[in-house]
This record gives C-alpha cells, structure tokens and sequence, in this order.
C-alpha cells in the first residue's frame, strides 16, 4: 500500500502526531512506517525483522510492493534517518532529565545554606540577647545589695546605744551581732521589695502600655533604639571589644589638595578637618582646595605623617631602569629614508620591498611617514621608515631621525642637492646617527654621480669615494642596480653600531604616524624601542592612555606581540595621540589614567601661559595687534597627526605684518557637524586633506553657507590659502607725477570763486588727476580741480607751455607765485611672497 494509491492508511496507533511514527502495518513481507511531518505524509517501508540474511531485496522488501520510486538505497537511508532520530530523541530526553535533577539538587543546597545561615545568626542573636539580660539581672541585684547595706548602716547608726552600765549582766537577744530584731527584719523586707520593683520598674519603663496612653499621664520615656544602643554597648563590653588605638598613616600630599580628599586619605571625617581648619582662621568648606603647607599643619594635628610629593611624581611609574648585558639581545636595525622631493625615496624603497607604494601616493609624493620591514635574503630583518621630502614636512623628517639608527640619504644622480637635502643631513647629524648616501637614478641619461659627491662637500659630507667616512652607493630603483650592495653597506653599518635590546621588559616605543579611523577609532603606527609590545597591554602615550586591543604589522596581518625594531598599528586608544609621542607599558589603568591625566593638564597650563597676558599694557598691545593684523581663519582637518601638523605649520608661515592665517581647529578624521558649527561661527572655511565630510556635515555645510574645500596634495592647499590671504592685502597706493604748473597771477569770477593762471611749465594737467598746492616748497593743500579752462572753454588737458585758468575743489586760499603739483594715483593688487 502506497500514497500513489490515494488511500489513506489506518490508523493504529491513536491520535496522530507531528514528526513522530504514527503506525504500522503488514503488506506481505514488508512491514510500513508511516512518518507524518507538519505538510505532507510519507510512507516509508520498513524491513520485517526476519532474520534472514538474504540481500537486498529481502531485506528491504518486495521492490513492487514498495511505493513508487523509491530504490533500496532510499529506502535504507530513510530507515538510517529514523533510527538516528529516534536515537537523539532518547538522549535529548535523558540529558534534559539529567539537567533538571541537577538543578533541583543545587536549588536544594542553596536552601539548605541559607537555613543553616539564618539558623547560626538567630542563635547567635538569642545567645547574645540572653548574656545582656544576664548581666542586667546581676548588676540590679548588685545595686539593691549595695542600697540594702547602706540601708543597714544607716539604721544601725540611728539606733540608740545600749545602756550596759546601768544594766549588767548578758545583752540581750536584740543587741548581739548576727540576730535579727523584729523591726530590722521588716526593713530588709521592704528593701528587698522595693528593688525588685525598681527593677520591674527599669525593666519596663521604655514600654508604653494601655493604661498610660489612654489616662494621657507618664514623663518622657527612652525609645527602643536607646535600649538596643544600651544592649549594644553592655555587649561589646562584655565580650572586650573595645576601641582600636588610631592608625597613623603616611598620608601623601601634592601642591595643592581637596578638603574633602585630604580627609579620606587620613580617614578621618571631612567636618573634623574643616574645623580645624576654621580653628587655624581658614573658612573654608571640603570642596575647597587648600596649600601643601596648611595641609601638612592639618596631618600633624590629626596624629599623622605627611609626606610631601609633586604632581609630576606620578610619571615614575614609567622610569626606566637598566638592562643586565646578558638581557640583551641583537635587534633590527631602523633605517630611515631621507632627500629631497622626487628623489625617489619611495621607489627606492618599493625596490627593496618589491612592493607598489608610490602609486598610491597623490601626486607621486610621500605626505605620510610609512614603517615597514623588509627580510633580505640572508634572512635578517631591516627596519625602515620612509619620511615625506617636501618642505612643509620638516618636523616629519626630524621626528624620523630622532627614532633611527642609520639614515639612508637619497639623492638623485640627475639632480643637484637640493634645500631638502640639505636639511635632511642636518637633522641626521642633530641626531648623531650615521649616514649613508644612495645616489639614485643612476640609469637616467643625464646622470651624474661625480657631481653629487662633489655637491655634498659643501656641506661636510665626504663620501668613501672621496677618502671620507660615509658610505655611497649608486643604485637605480628603476632597474634594481645596485640594491644589493646597499643591503650590505646598511648589514655592515648596523654590525659596527652592535644594535641591541631587551625584548623581556615593559614595552616602549615612539608613535611614527597617528590617525582617527572610521571603522577602528584612533590607530597610532608606533615603532617599539624596547621590550615586547603584546595584547592586553595598558600603555599611556602622549596625553592619552588605553588598551592594546589589536596590534597590525606591515603587512596587515594581526600579530599578538611586536618586538624591538617592529612596527604595528595600534588599536584600543581611547584619543588619538600626537606624532612623536612616547609609548609606555604600565601595570595598571589606574595608572596610566593618572599619567595622561597629569600630562593633559600640564599641556593645558602651559598653553594659557604662553598665550596668557599679565599685565593691562600686554593686553592692550595685543588688542591693538590683532586689530592692525587682518586675519584669515581657517579648520583643518587631515587623515593622520603629521599632515595635520606638516599643514598648520606651512599655513602658520603663510602672511607678513598685515596678514596671516590663523587655524582655528586641526584634528584627524572625517569632518563632522561640530566642525561645519565652528566654522560657521567663525566665518571660515574647512579644509579636508584626505578626508571627506560625512553626509550630515554636507548637509549642514549647505545649509549655513560653510565653505569645504578638499585636497589631496600639500603644495596645492597652501597657495591656495596663500592665494585666498593676499585678498586680505590692502591695495597698494602709487603715484605718477604728470605735471607741475605756475600760478601767475588770481582772479575773482562770479559764481566760480578765486581762479588762478597758470602756466604749464612740465608734463601736462589734467582735469581728472588730483593736484596739491606748494607754497615755498611746502604743501599746504591737496585736493582736486573745479575747473580747468584754456581762454573761456572747459578743456580736460593743458600741455606743457600753454597757458590755463585752475580753480580748487572748496579751497580759494592762492597766491601768486604758488607751484601746483599734478599727479595720478593706481592701485597695485598686493600678493604673498
């Protein structure tokens, strides 16, 4: 029976359910499973256990009673599948079974704990409840016992005394010691009770019982925090707890300190130490801050020790220590690469590295520094740091020489030394390391090696090819010529310099590049100096401090460590640091949140005294300068620290004595609304070097009118900005001296004033240029003409020779004999140099 039959089969076992066997049932030799699932039924044909060893066909079967299409291999994989399924069925119940009994059993043990814990605290409660009412109960028997016998001895001292003389013989009963009279019996009786009443009394007098609420009478009565306080202190009594003698502690103070935190460091409450420091005449509440030396009066009177300390100890966490000489080990040397732009610093490298970085550089220059390791094919590591040639990244340059060990010079064989050039040989011997000449392009027609060594004489460099000290090699980065031996010439340099480090101590290095990514947040490129940089590492560089949470070789890839020499992007900063900043491993966050916090403040002051005027004259100097000095306001926003730095340096050089450019804000990253808002206020514009601004910035740029301005390479950007400078620039003012004229003799005319004739005697007036009137060689006036006639007709030029009638512009004060001095003034357009 098959579903291709259109009959459903009977039904065996009950109600059917989803996924699961639902019957049974014999069709000749084969027994059928029917498996239901949530859309469609399935008939799938099961084996009678016959226990037969027969093949395939019966085992599985009759093929002609089984349902359409389905092989024997079909037919043993469904079985399989549901043997497998009843199988994993099973276990999922018995693990299920296993896991609720095991929760039941710790649900079980916990209750049992927390009653065993409540158990031992009521016990311990009740033991020490009972041992305070004991030691109630026996000290008001100890009182009444005392009021009994003061009791006695007043009695007996008010009893008259025995007439022993008038009456001889034995006393009586009542005077002999240890009995009792009648009246004295009854005394002590009444004593006894009127202590046990005080006790009851005592004993509930801190109760409020009906009858008193309701008649309204009874005094003031203690609370039940009073009696538990009692209980408390007659406890601790008795068990001898009693208070600790003070702690003296060394309690370390800065130059200035909180009230309130000086209180928690000597542990003592902050209004104590607020009044004692109102006792000294200081008002002052626990949030003001106080000297060290009121600090330290304050420490002594509380009992304690100061011990004095400036803000800048909390760096000596990251001093450094030596290394043993058997800790050091050889490391890689750095190189870095240094000339003049275009000299082929970059290709040279490419070569080496057989690599493509210049193709990704706009322009064909270098504007970031790149670190990279290169493994020759002697297998030793070599370190290099390629450093931009152009002139606005001078500090890049002197940042790579300050971190190298060798200084690989490039300079181009077809080429002079260049200013460059020049500057990269200073800032290697600035920074004592040695160098080694590459001239480069030496396959080029035109090059000429020869006189490049000859150039560098000017400027005390003396190659080996010139009985010097300093190694050259001629190399193309082009053909690959003479690579090799510039390998070898930087082995044996760093061979001779013995390069070594310890690579088992706290990790240090300097950040080469630092920038904000969109992905990863800010990354700095540091080069470890020393010790062994891992993950997890906390580190304080710069102003800022964080967590390695990845480390980045060269190559990309993601390394767990980096040795002396290697470099690697670091992610996990919480900001981005500067270019030249140090890298510090230290022990604990706490710490280096400390050191980045000390050194941010430290920054900050020392920018506001720098740009701090003390004094009214200093302000009003500076007022008057910023007001004579037209200024160019500007944002700059680049792709990593040193463009940042490279750019506001070229644009701070950028202006003379009557403008400048004055940058706003310079940070790393894309542009935001938080830039387009400050430039908006400030009225300038933004300037993107690598970077773009995000679509809401863009946004909000159109909107309010703000000027973004994008650029990819350096030079561009500055004559830009050097261009927009120079419209700042005040036209500059020229005269031409076109004429001068006698004045022979006044007239006075009707309607026109005092006119004057003139003869021409040089050059030519002119109606529309502007005259000034000398008298014996001293101008006395400067203006324009009202008129200027030849006989009664108004003309606009008088030639030299010729007689004119002239009359000034609201000035008649002429005499004969008067020279008048003509001239032309033109407008210069002014432009940066």
């Amino acid at each position: 029976m098959s579903d291709t039959d259109g009959k459903k089969p009977l039904g065996l076992g009950g109600a059917p359910r989803s996924g699961s066997v639902k019957q049974s049932f014999s069709h000749g030799r084969t027994k059928s499973v029917l498996v239901e699932t949530k859309r469609k039924r399935v008939v799938v044909p099961k084996p009678a256990a016959s226990g037969s060893a027969a093949g395939g066909s019966q085992r599985l079967g009759d093929p002609s009673k089984r349902p359409a299409g389905i092989t024997d291999a079909e037919m043993e994989r469904r079985l399989n599948a549901l043997k497998l399924a009843k199988s994993r069925e099973a276990e999922d119940a018995e693990r299920r079974a296993t896991e609720e009994r095991q929760r039941e059993e710790e649900r079980q043990r916990r209750r049992d704990e927390i009653e065993a814990r409540d158990r031992e605290e009521r016990e311990r409660q009740e033991a020490l409840k009972a041992k305070a009412e004991e030691e109630e109960r026996l000290k008001a028997l100890a009182d009444a016992d005392a009021r009994r016998a003061e009791s006695a001895k007043r009695a007996e001292a008010d009893a008259p005394a025995p007439r022993q003389a008038m009456q001889p013989g034995p006393a009586p009963a009542s005077t002999r010691p240890g009995v009792a009279t009648p009246r004295k019996a009854d005394r002590e009786r009444e004593e006894r009770d009127r202590a046990g009443k005080a006790r009851e009394d005592s004993r509930r007098g801190g109760k409020l019982t009906l009858n008193d609420a309701l008649s309204g009478e009874g005094g003031r009565t203690r609370s039940l925090a009073a009696m538990k306080r009692k209980q408390e202190k007659a406890r601790q009594k008795m068990m001898g707890n009693v208070r600790p003698e003070k702690q003296v502690r060394d309690v370390r103070i800065p130059e200035t300190i909180v009230v309130s935190e000086l209180a928690n460091r000597m542990a003592e409450r902050a209004a104590d130490v607020v009044k004692s420091l109102m006792k000294m005449g200081m008002m002052v509440t626990m949030n003001q801050a106080i000297d060290a030396d009121t600090a330290e009066l304050v420490i002594e009177e509380f009992g304690h020790r100061a011990v004095r300390v400036s803000d800048s100890d909390v760096e000596q966490v990251i001093q450094q220590v030596g290394d043993k000489d058997e800790d050091l080990y050889t490391r890689a040397p750095v190189i870095t690469i240094m000339g003049h732009v275009d000299h082929g610093k970059t290709s040279l490298l490419d070569a080496l590295r057989k690599a493509n970085v210049v193709s990704g550089e706009a322009g064909g220059i270098t504007q970031h520094i790149g670190a990279y390791q290169v493994k020759t094919e002697s297998g030793a590591l070599l370190t290099f740091l390629d450093t931009p040639g152009h002139a606005a990244f001078t500090s890049m340059r002197a940042r790579g020489a300050h971190v190298t060990d060798i200084v690989v010079l490039v300079v181009a064989a077809d080429d002079a030394v260049m200013p460059q050039t020049v500057e990269a040989i200073n800032h290697a011997k600035a920074a004592k390391v040695p160098m080694i000449v590459a001239i480069n392009k030496v396959d080029k027609p035109g090059a000429n090696p020869t006189k490049v060594r000859t150039d560098l004489l000017q400027h005390e460099v003396v190659v080996e090819a010139m009985s010097g000290e300093v190694q050259d090699v001629e190399v193309s980065a082009k053909t690959g010529q003479g690579l090799d031996n510039l390998l070898e010439a930087i082995a044996l340099q760093a061979e001779i310099l013995e390069l070594k480090a310890n690579p088992e101590r706290a990790a240090s290095g300097a950040v080469i590049e630092a920038q904000l990514d969109v992905g990863r947040g800010p990354v700095a490129t540091v080069l470890v100096q020393n010790g062994t940089l891992k993950r997890g590492d906390i580190f304080v560089v710069g102003e800022q401090w964080g967590k390695v949470r990845a480390l980045i070789n060269d190559k990309g890839e993601r390394v767990n460590e980096a040795g002396p020499s290697v470099p690697v992007e670091v992610l996990g900063l919480d900001g981005t640091p500067r270019a030249g900043d140090v890298l510090n491993v230290v022990e604990t966050e706490a710490q280096a949140r400390e050191i980045a916090s000390y050194r941010e403040n430290a920054a900050k002051d020392k920018r506001a005294a720098v740009g701090a005027a003390t004094t009214l004259e200093q302000l009003m100097a500076k007022a008057k300068a910023d007001k004579d000095v037209a200024e160019l306001p500007v944002l700059v926003k680049a792709d990593v620290q040193g463009s940042a730095e490279a750019i506001v340096q070229a644009l701070e050089k950028v202006g003379n004595d009557e403008v400048r450019v004055r940058v706003l804000h310079s940070g790393v990253g894309a542009i935001t609304d938080s830039d387009v808002g400050l430039a908006e206020a400030s009225n300038a514009p933004i300037i993107g070097f690598n970077v773009r601004a995000n679509a809401s910035a863009r946004n909000s740029a159109h909107q309010k009118g703000v000027e973004i301005r994008y650029y990819s390479i350096i030079y561009d950007l500055v004559d830009d900005i050097k261009a927009a400078a120079s419209g700042l620039l005040k036209n500059e003012i020229r005269e031409h001296f076109i004429g001068y004229a006698t004045i022979k003799e006044t007239f006075k005319v009707t309607g026109v004033g005092m006119v004057a004739g003139c003869l021409v005697t040089e050059g030519v007036a002119r109606r529309s240029a502007g005259v000034r009137l000398l008298r014996d060689n001293v101008v006395i006036h400067e203006g324009t003409l009202k008129t200027l006639k030849r006989f009664k007709d108004e003309v606009k030029e008088v030639i030299s020779g010729q007689e004119c009638g002239m009359a000034f512009e609201r000035y008649e004060d002429i005499r004969a004999g008067d020279v008048i001095e003509i001239f032309e003034r033109e407008e210069v357009v002014r432009k940066l140099d």
